[in-house]
Parts: structure tokens; C-alpha cells; sequence
């Protein structure tokens, strides 16, 4: 007798996953959504900027982009919408770095170092306010001539070209006992690069509503060079230079990408 024949179960199907892919339609309202959230953000939350001098070294180098907040300086009573969820509003403080408004160029960015009532004097080009020597690891003194007038401020003596007439006349009535008073509503801002910088020593105050922004982060950083650089002397060794990594390390400064800015 035969043995019987032996059934075998069918082969397993493999399983497929199946994914959708977005229509013609769908993709293009991504792209919209995206594009609407990005104009918003560089419309009213967020704006870059480029750093075109020294007056900020060693906290910001020429050629640094910025991405500074628009929002967080908005005077008080402002809209309490979306944006002011994202990046909530507070006042000016000292020691912020800050964007405002100038006849020229129309936009700085310095330190601030004298809010509403307080005392400021420079001595040998250290800052002191209400009386007190301000710790300040940013500040840079890179050479330069002597100035009296810059290193020891307020001045009684007009020895600076640079300095705004109008300026001049408003620094005596508000100097009391070798002291600057800053007044209501304005604030005194000084470049790190403490001897390169056109600042309020210069040309004065800064009114709180010109005051815009604090920058954020550095997103991209090209090397430029700095006119208060000391000159390094070249290289004449014989290299790869041409190589592509070799170009591609000297056209940026990778280790400033996405440095927070403070």
C-alpha cells in the first residue's frame, strides 16, 4: 500500500507595508505652511544681520551672521499674541547686548552699560557705576593711541574731534561730581573692543524706543579680517593649500556656527 500523500500548508505570504505618499496637493500645502511659519518668525519674531566692524571683538567678529529677536524689547502693553508666547517681552538690562536705531549707520549693536539713574565714570578705561568697578570678561583692549578723553570719561576738556558737538554740550549739565547720570528712559552702551569703538562716549545716549533687538545666535561666521588685528606674518611653506579642505576651513569659522551670543 502506497503511504498516503503528505499535505504541505501553502507558502507564507510576505506582508507588504504600504505607505502613502502625499498627493500633488498635500505636498504643496506643506511647503505653504512652512513658507507661512518662516515669513512669520522673519517678519515679526526673528531678523539676521551681519557684522560689518570691529567695535564688538572678541564677542562678535567681522563677518558674523546674526539671528537677533525682535520681539523681547517690545514695549510694554504690546500685543500678547503669538509671537509673545514664543519669546516673551522683558525689559532692558544692563549688560545686554542689544540692535537699535542710529542716524548712521541705521543700526548698531553694543553692550549695555548704563541704565535709567545710574552713575557711570571711566577710569584708565575701566567702568565703574553707582560707585562700583563692573566685572566685565568681554571687554577687549586691543592697541591703540593713547585718548584721554575715551579712557577717562566723562571729560572736562574737548580733545576728540569725533565727538558730536551736541553731545559735548549735554555731557557737562548731566556730569555731576565727575559722573555721568544717565537720564529717564535713556541707556549708555559701549563696544566691547573698548578702544576701537564709536560708542555713547562719542556720540551719547540711546533712547529706549530705539532699542529693537538682542541678538540671539550666531548662525554662520566668515572669516573677514579685522583692521585691529595684529598682522601675523605669512606662511611661505610649501603645502596643500589648494586642497579642498584646506579652503573650505579657511572660507568660514565653523566653531562660531550656532554659538549663543551673550
Amino acid at each position: 500500500m502506497s503511504a498516503p500523500a503528505q499535505i504541505s500548508n501553502p507558502p507564507a505570504r510576505t506582508a507588504h507595508a504600504w505607505h502613502h505618499l502625499p498627493t500633488v496637493p498635500e505636498a504643496l500645502a506643506s511647503l505653504m505652511r512652512t513658507v507661512v511659519v518662516a515669513l512669520f518668525l522673519l517678519t515679526f519674531v526673528l531678523q539676521p544681520f551681519l557684522i560689518p566692524s570691529e567695535s564688538m571683538e572678541r564677542t562678535l567678529l567681522v563677518g558674523d551672521f546674526l539671528l537677533v529677536n525682535k520681539q523681547i524689547f517690545a514695549p510694554s502693553g504690546g500685543s500678547h499674541g503669538l509671537d509673545h508666547w514664543i519669546m516673551p517681552y522683558r525689559e532692558v538690562h544692563r549688560g545686554d547686548i542689544v540692535v537699535f536705531h542710529h542716524p548712521d549707520p541705521p543700526y548698531l549693536v553694543k553692550r549695555v552699560v548704563g541704565i535709567p539713574g545710574d552713575h557711570i565714570r571711566i577710569e584708565d578705561g575701566r567702568v565703574s557705576v553707582n560707585g562700583v568697578v563692573l566685572d566685565e570678561p568681554y571687554a577687549a583692549f586691543e592697541p591703540a593711541a593713547p585718548n584721554p578723553f575715551r579712557d577717562n570719561f566723562p571729560a572736562r576738556v574737548y580733545t576728540d574731534p569725533n565727538i558730536d558737538p551736541t553731545w559735548w554740550r549735554q555731557l557737562q549739565s548731566l556730569t555731576q561730581n565727575g559722573e555721568l547720570v544717565v537720564p529717564q528712559g535713556e541707556f549708555f552702551m559701549l563696544g566691547d573692543n573698548r578702544n576701537h569703538s564709536k560708542d555713547s562716549r562719542f556720540w551719547g545716549f540711546v533712547p529706549r524706543q530705539a532699542i529693537i533687538a538682542r541678538p540671539l545666535v550666531i548662525y554662520f561666521s566668515l572669516r573677514r579680517p579685522s583692521t585691529t588685528d595684529v598682522q601675523q606674518a605669512v606662511d611661505d611653506r610649501l603645502g596643500h593649500d589648494r586642497e579642498l579642505s584646506a579652503r573650505l576651513a579657511a572660507f568660514a569659522r565653523w566653531k562660531r556656527i550656532f554659538r549663543v551670543v551673550h
